[in-house]
């Protein structure tokens, strides 16, 4: 067991025997109501200066002729598609502004570099995600699987979450069980509402893939340069790129040794699950201000209300309020790849994480 984990439990053993009663969730939000104010001011301050760095390094992409900087303005592109996204995000919570007509635009805008429907993001993460988080049957993000339903997958089914859980394709979970099947023209298997709503933000979302599409082709023929190639760097690049980082950060937000998963709503209700089922990650040298502080998430789960340039703060405060209460890890890709060998199936009635072949992975 790596000095990780060994810390992560000890932490959460100690989480468990603090004694005194938790705050309800109606007595922490109280307390953390003054951070729940908006500045409209600094949200447009925020959007135009991420819209900026996403034309810069998309141009970089197109324009650039020396194919390693096409290639990390192609990153950086994706990068900042990621923090759009998460303004989009903020947006969705009708959080980012004091006005909802103006979030629900920003949000829409936000979307449109990660060609994310706003309707069934809305939907799939406010609704689904955030009212239950981590109960089985409910929360459909990174849900671990039984062993009796891995045992139960066909073959290539099977080898697919193998592939998922590896620790080295959240890009690919997110692509293809988030983003293709829920999100992009979802198949009413898995979103039976047919509202109006999301056929146009779908429709919005692929004229948006079009247009991208379109500039690179275009581009291609006005400088001279490979269609192949361009499409490749200047489109592919950038959007699994985003998809990785997405799929990473929410797999990092509630897969830990020390998060448990239900699959019973009562034991679910009473674990107190908007601070119990998220991890905050921590960073060095400001790298979770780089990702607008997406990764102080106990708190926006406690309180959806909070703007993003308000949680940090809010996130002290709640560790404040709950010492040993909340999962705290720092970042590191030791610790990472130890939790994706750790977490592959899990247990519901023992919570405990299983390998694949259904044996416990962790004392």
């Amino acid at each position: 067991m790596s000095v990780e984990q060994t810390t992560a439990r000890t932490s959460a053993r100690a989480a468990r025997q603090a004694h005194g009663s938790v705050p309800s969730r109606k007595q922490l939000r109280n307390d953390l109501a003054p951070l729940v104010k908006r500045s409209t001011a600094l949200a447009i301050a925020l959007l135009l200066l991420d819209l900026g760095l996403y034309a810069s390094a998309l141009a970089g992409a197109l324009l650039l002729t020396n194919p390693l900087l096409k290639l990390l303005s192609a990153l950086a592109c994706g990068f900042v598609i990621g923090r759009l996204f998460i303004i989009g995000h903020d947006a969705c919570h009708q959080s980012y502004t004091r006005h909802r007509g103006l979030n629900r635009w920003i949000g829409r805008i936000a979307f449109l570099p990660s060609l994310t429907p706003y309707s069934l993001w809305e939907v799939g993460h406010n609704v689904v995600h955030h009212g239950y988080t981590n109960l089985r049957g409910f929360d459909f993000v990174w849900a671990p699987k039984s062993a009796e339903e891995f045992s139960a997958m066909p073959a290539w089914r099977r080898g697919l979450e193998r592939i998922y859980r590896s620790g080295w394709a959240p890009w690919l979970y997110y692509l293809v069980e988030i983003w293709w099947l829920r999100m992009f023209f979802p198949s009413q298997r898995h979103m039976p509402s047919r509202r109006p709503i999301f056929f146009a933000d779908c429709a919005l979302a692929l004229l948006a893939g079009l247009t991208w599409i379109g500039a690179v082709v275009g581009t291609a023929a006005a400088t001279g340069q490979s269609v192949t190639w361009l499409l490749l760097v200047a489109f592919v690049v950038p959007f699994i790129f985003w998809n990785g980082m997405i799929g990473f950060v929410v797999y990092l937000h509630h897969t830990h040794t020390s998060i448990r998963w239900f699959a019973d709503k009562s034991a679910w209700s009473q674990s107190n699950p908007a601070v119990s089922t998220t991890v905050h990650l921590t960073f060095r040298r400001g790298f979770g201000a780089l990702m607008h502080h997406i990764m102080e998430h106990t708190a926006h789960h406690l309180d959806m209300s909070i703007p993003l340039y308000r949680l940090k703060r809010a996130q002290a405060r709640l560790e404040q309020l709950l010492p040993g209460r909340i999962v705290v890890q720092a970042f590191s890709w030791r610790w990472y790849f130890d939790t994706a060998r750790a977490c592959k199936l899990y247990d519901f009635a023992a919570q405990r994480w299983l390998d694949f072949s259904g044996q416990p992975t962790l004392s």
